[in-house]
């Protein structure tokens, strides 16, 4: 068995809890999403691409628990030279974690929501299209501050750059 130092050990916890509760969030806002896609294709063929879109919208939340679990991998010394955490920066690469994944759970469920309907009013009027691409987004902005959030505590916790 490989002996890992506690704080190494928190901070895979913390890179499990960012992934797992993004990619939880993206992948139900996505198949929200894509659910409302395929009734707006089945009513109108040309709706493929623009749902597509709606439907891929939901999947930055998992991409950036996938930057901050990778982050807390390597400077834990996990994957690559990085050394090994103390219990202290290990408590804070959980937190930076759990801050993206919560984050990425609730704003990736809540842009598949608006995704959906967004794609049945564009079948409904075309010119709502740009509209539904800005109120799909708004829901992407608690990701983005749970990702800000886990740099934050990655950095001052000592994790990045210490």
């Amino acid at each position: 068995m490989v002996e890992i130092a506690l704080g190494t050990a928190l901070a895979a916890i913390g890179a499990g809890v960012a992934v797992g509760f993004a990619g939880l969030g993206s992948g139900l806002g996505q198949g929200i999403a894509a659910a409302g896609s395929v009734g707006a294709v089945a009513e109108d063929p040309d709706m493929f691409a623009r749902g597509i879109i709606f439907s891929a919208l939901p999947e930055t939340q998992a991409i950036y628990g996938f930057l901050i679990a990778i982050l807390l991998l390597v400077f834990s010394g996990l994957l690559g030279g990085g050394k090994p955490l103390d219990v202290t920066a290990g408590l804070v690469a959980v937190g930076a974690g759990a801050a993206i994944g919560f984050a990425g759970l609730g704003s990736g469920m809540g842009q598949g929501i608006t995704s959906a309907s967004s794609v049945g009013a564009v079948v409904e009027d075309p010119d709502m299209f740009a509209r539904g691409i800005i109120f799909s987004a708004l829901s992407e902005t608690q990701a983005i501050y749970g990702f800000l959030i886990a740099i934050l505590l990655m950095v001052f916790g000592g994790i990045l750059g210490g």
